[in-house]
């Protein structure tokens, strides 16, 4: 396998920049998120790695190998698209086999190859099988089959998982991962779907307007987004913020929140007079009597073993994740309990956390 680094990379289209001076380096062997909504960049980014866009500025080295200018058939690299592409007058042993064809492999080893493939997948009881009649989860190993029959040096997928439908996708889910972990994989992954990234991915990236806005683990990334777009991106449901008006110094460890004194993570640095967003997760939210907080509850939404309580305080909304034995009432006014070292403090004006839950090593920009 590989490992995949990414210089400074950007991509215009006319007046329209698709991704804006990206920088990140994908491990050997790991399985890489890239994370975001419709038209943040995700897709071109994948393709410039590809070799099917040629970026308009920066480099893309593969194992340390300028590959930026070179075709995708010269990169090694499989391309696993959403739609299966796979070829209907052939049977799923032609269809997995085929790019081993296009090289010229001999016959027999064509034939181990595929059959190897086939059985990693657990489709090798269908390779005498026709590819218009099986189901969609069939057709996409299929379609993987034929991506990782040659043992390309990487894998990129483009929500592959997409036309699949939703009890499809979460088998595909863990199938994907254990076959990234038994074929040892240097996987890039594109979704829109926060679920699928959090489940499977090693490391996450997550794009918005054609930027890199944070890269790390999934529960790095949960706990301690670097800015709002990522803490109201990741999470269901998403992060809530309360409005704080104040002035803060560096190393403060207490906001005011409708006039009460709230604990929280150390703030970074000094800051005038200004609007901030205290962020807190429906975990780290509970109710309380004794709490000067206080809030009405607008709605509940019941979902097995927990319920996601909204509740309305002067300063904004905020949803509580609580056990769903507990008894709540619309229209009560309960008390809040905010877990001090679980919340997030950010700039509205620029987005970025000034302190975050467990952060160590300053504020992301």
């Amino acid at each position: 396998m590989a490992q995949i680094r990414v210089e400074n990379l950007r991509k215009s289209f006319d007046q329209f920049t698709a991704v804006a001076g990206s920088n990140f380096t994908i491990d050997d062997g790991t399985f890489f998120a890239m994370l975001g909504p419709s038209g943040c960049g995700k897709t071109t980014t994948l393709r410039m790695i590809a070799g099917l866009e040629l970026p308009t500025a920066g480099r893309i080295l593969l194992d340390d190998a300028d590959v930026t200018a070179l075709p995708a058939s010269a990169r090694d690299i499989a391309f696993v698209f959403q739609l299966f592409a796979l070829y209907p007058h052939m049977n799923v042993r032609q269809n997995i086999g085929f790019p081993l064809r296009c090289q010229n492999h001999p016959r027999a080893e064509i034939k181990r190859a595929v059959e190897e493939a086939a059985r990693l997948l657990r489709i090798d009881h269908l390779l005498d099988r026709r590819v218009g009649g099986l189901s969609g989860g069939d057709r996409q190993r299929v379609a993987l089959g034929r991506a990782i029959v040659r043992r390309p040096k990487a894998f990129l997928m483009d929500e592959p998982l997409g036309a699949l439908d939703s009890e499809f996708r979460r088998l595909m889910c863990g199938e994907l991962r254990e076959l990234h972990d038994r074929i040892d994989a240097t996987t890039v992954y594109i979704t829109h779907d926060q679920l699928e990234a959090m489940a499977m991915a090693d490391c996450i990236a997550i794009m918005n307007g054609g930027r890199v806005e944070q890269i790390g683990a999934p529960q790095e990334i949960y706990d301690r987004p670097k800015t709002m777009f990522v803490a109201d991106f990741i999470g269901a449901p998403p992060m809530s913020f309360l409005d704080v008006h104040t002035a803060l110094r560096r190393g403060d460890r207490v906001i005011r929140i409708d006039g009460v004194p709230v604990d929280m993570p150390e703030l970074f640095e000094d800051r005038a007079e200004s609007r901030f967003a205290l962020g807190v997760r429906p975990e780290n939210v509970s109710f309380a009597d004794a709490s000067d907080l206080r809030g009405r509850v607008i709605g509940a939404e019941y979902l097995g073993t927990t319920q996601i309580v909204t509740v309305t305080t002067a300063s904004g909304q905020l949803k509580a994740r609580l056990p769903s034995g507990e008894p709540i009432q619309v229209g009560e006014t309960v008390g809040l309990k905010l877990r001090p070292d679980r919340l997030s403090l950010f700039d509205t004006a620029s987005g970025l956390a000034l302190s975050s839950a467990l952060y160590a090593g300053g504020h992301g920009g």
